[in-house]
């Protein structure tokens, strides 16, 4: 199994490399032209109409797929956003960057980057960026006026898990549950914190110049989005580093559409709108899944309906009480909801998972009207 990880670093964009970024961005978009006007929604199909004729801007032959690859991807958001009726803009690309997966080298610490035929532009990586680069296999390098990043991989064989983690991602903590029952939990208040100071800061921005505003905004949302990334580099890797520990698999919950639950006329205050969209969760699972199948760890992800709802012990209906406890009418259960959902999230993908002890192999019995799952007899006589 072939992983990706990505190597970041800042550093001072010359008068060739900006140049470069402005023909890149003129190649995306005439192939984004090209994919309007022809209805194409492959790569391969961008390619054989766009590739030849992208000979006409002044770049290097290297830059051609990854502009037709940019292009697709900005167009299958654009096609997958009308699809589902949301107001999206036209697709353009206005931001100056690159990608490339040719043409560029290290060497003797630098990136080389070709401009012009036998000319590069050379930017050197730092200790950090070659340290973690070496031993793997360089990808792709993606510029902005101001970040470098750089795609590496290795391959990893895939650990047999000896049990399986249930991660429940929630606004203010992460609540993870073991195979042997053991309950933990991260708090996340600090996050919350960190962003609802910074939109106290920016609310209270009072010039009248809309680009002072939006300079003085960037400045804030960096510092607010380095110390929301430490935080959540942090988690991830505990929890990554005790799967690892004990050779576990990662299950989460497939989470999708939360953010148009919390928009405007949904008869939710300003301020809850708020502390919703700016949670998290999607960064969390992405540092997670990465991490996890670096060290060879399986991910699997599962349907969130009904965990925080359902008795992780006998299926039923939950009623919640105080203090964010839930209790079961049918076995009197009274357990933290997070603790509950973490439950069910681990039982599902225990269930489903492809690799699982014999004991935990369900059969369904062939009724037609009620199923019920039970243990098979070979399993219980293992």
């Amino acid at each position: 199994m072939r992983t990706v990880r990505t190597a970041q670093q800042n550093y001072r964009s010359t008068t060739e490399i900006l140049d470069l970024f402005d023909v890149f961005r003129a190649m995306v978009n005439y192939c984004l032209h090209v994919g309007l006007s022809e209805n194409v929604t492959s790569l391969k199909s961008m390619s054989l109409r766009a590739y030849r004729d992208l000979g006409s801007f002044d770049a290097m032959s290297y830059y051609r797929l990854g502009a037709i690859s940019a292009a697709v991807g900005i167009l299958r958001n654009y096609r997958k956003a009308s699809r589902k009726g949301q107001r999206s803009a036209f697709p353009y690309a206005r931001k100056l960057g690159l990608t490339t997966c040719y043409g560029f080298r290290i060497n003797n610490g630098n990136l080389f980057l070709p401009v012009k035929p036998s000319i590069h532009v050379t930017i050197p990586l730092t200790k950090h960026t070659l340290e973690t680069l070496s031993g793997h296999e360089v990808r792709s390098v993606t510029l902005t006026p101001s970040k470098l990043s750089i795609a590496f991989a290795k391959y990893v064989e895939e650990v047999t898990p000896q049990g399986f983690i249930g991660i429940d991602r929630n606004l203010n903590n992460v609540t993870v549950a073991t195979a042997c029952d053991e309950i933990q939990q991260i708090d996340l208040t600090k996050l919350v914190e960190i962003k609802s100071m910074y939109l106290n800061i920016r609310s209270k921005f009072r010039r009248n110049d809309t680009r002072i505003r939006r300079g003085i905004s960037h400045k804030y949302g960096v510092k607010e989005r380095a110390k929301v990334q430490q935080i959540l580099h942090h988690t991830s890797r505990l929890i990554v580093n005790e799967a690892k520990k004990k050779q576990y698999g990662v299950v989460m919950e497939k989470l999708t559409g939360i953010r148009r639950l919390y928009r405007r006329r949904n008869g939710q205050g300003a301020k809850y709108r708020f502390r919703l969209n700016s949670w998290s969760y999607g960064e969390l699972q992405r540092q997670i899944e990465y991490k996890a199948r670096w060290e060879g760890l399986p991910v699997i992800y599962v349907h969130p309906h009904g965990t925080s709802a359902r008795c992780s012990k006998c299926g039923s209906r939950m009623i919640p009480e105080e203090s964010r406890m839930v209790r079961c009418a049918a076995c009197g259960l009274t357990i933290d909801r997070d603790v509950n959902a973490a439950r069910n999230i681990l039982a599902r993908g225990v269930r489903f998972a492809p690799v699982r002890p014999p004991s935990e192999a369900m059969v369904q019995e062939p009724l037609k009207r009620k199923v019920i799952l039970t243990i098979c007899e070979t399993c219980r006589l293992g």
